[in-house]
């Protein structure tokens, strides 16, 4: 079955309030003392308030603690995913479940504090549609740093050149009516960044505190970031295409100046160019450009491939929700 969101919790039906949406994944100790910090914010805010935990398809026990949680208040829903869809695949379900005005996303390992909320609100209130969270200081090792910044680059290719990339942080708030402009969205491939900057170009963000983990480890590696923003360059940007083209043209240029000079020199001196170093190294250059314009070409094939296919964005196996859903996002 193929969902935009439900139709129940459209953007003309937005209650005042505010609705805080945090992909779960293996974090079992953490969320307790993450609900406990949240709620309180939310009343202190005085709105009407929700808490959404998406298990991205944990094989601990985070499912059971998120259950527990939903029991013991009405304020928080958890949805449990079949399988690990993705961060931002999680993230998407839940902003298609809020039901309030605004909606906050955090990640699950109390490195966002929830105390910094108010402050990301009050950028809303400011007039803007988006507000990150930007940390002062991020104790990061090298490759993490280098995969972060090419992630960075790649939103920037996405997202064109604006000011707020390089403050672009998973704490965030923005106003649930920009869903709208993403409603019929259908792939597998998400970046929630980019997906709001379809709705609007009015993008903020404050400093914000960010505490050390005290729970698990990032499940970030450098291999999964590096995959992350190449999904994003080829998947939501055409530049690639069009880098593929200008060293195509570049390249061409070169052969064109080279049989130049071969035919030139073979006019005046009467013979080739000596050296088969020479004829190689044209050759391997030339080659190298064309095998990396059809990889290039060859993922947004894949990507062609793969919406083809009609992949889920994600398929909710379990919820604490009291009202219907669609449990389908293709």
């Amino acid at each position: 079955m193929s969902v935009s969101p439900d139709p129940d919790h459209g953007s003309s039906k937005l209650l005042p309030g505010i609705s805080v949406v945090v992909p779960v994944f293996h974090s079992q100790e953490s969320l307790a003392e993450l609900v406990d910090r949240v709620l309180p914010v939310l009343a202190t805010l005085g709105n009407e308030h929700e808490v959404i935990l998406v298990d991205d398809g944990s094989i601990d026990g985070s499912w059971s603690v998120v259950k527990h949680l939903a029991q013991c208040s009405p304020h928080v829903i958890g949805f449990r995913l079949m399988r690990n869809f993705g961060q931002h695949n999680a993230l998407l379900l839940g902003i298609r479940r809020a039901r309030y005005d605004i909606v906050v996303t955090m990640d699950d390992d109390l490195q966002n504090p929830p105390e910094e909320i108010s402050k990301l609100v009050a950028g809303l209130n400011d007039g803007y549609d988006v507000v990150y969270g930007t940390p002062a200081s991020q104790a990061r090792g090298l490759w993490r740093r280098l995969a972060g910044q090419l992630t960075r680059v790649a939103l920037q290719q996405a997202m064109g050149s604006h000011r707020a990339v390089r403050d672009i942080s998973a704490f965030r708030a923005f106003r649930t009516s920009l869903r709208e402009a993403f409603a019929t969205y259908q792939s597998p491939y998400v970046s929630v960044d980019i997906l709001l900057t379809w709705g609007t170009s009015r993008v903020s963000s404050v400093m914000v505190r960010q505490d050390a983990r005290q729970y698990g480890a990032s499940t970030y590696t450098f291999r999964r970031l590096v995959t992350h923003g190449l999904n994003m360059m080829t998947g939501f940007s055409t530049r690639p295409l069009q880098l593929a083209s200008l060293l195509g043209i570049s390249f061409t240029a070169v052969g064109f100046f080279v049989f130049a000079y071969v035919l030139v020199r073979y006019l005046i001196q009467g013979g080739s160019v000596p050296g088969f170093s020479f004829l190689a190294s044209t050759i391997a250059l030339f080659s190298g450009v064309q095998l990396f314009t059809l990889g290039v070409i060859g993922e947004y094939l894949s990507r062609v491939y793969v919406r083809s296919m009609d992949r889920p964005t994600y398929v909710v196996a379990e919820t604490t929700a009291s009202h219907p859903i669609n449990d389908v996002a293709r």
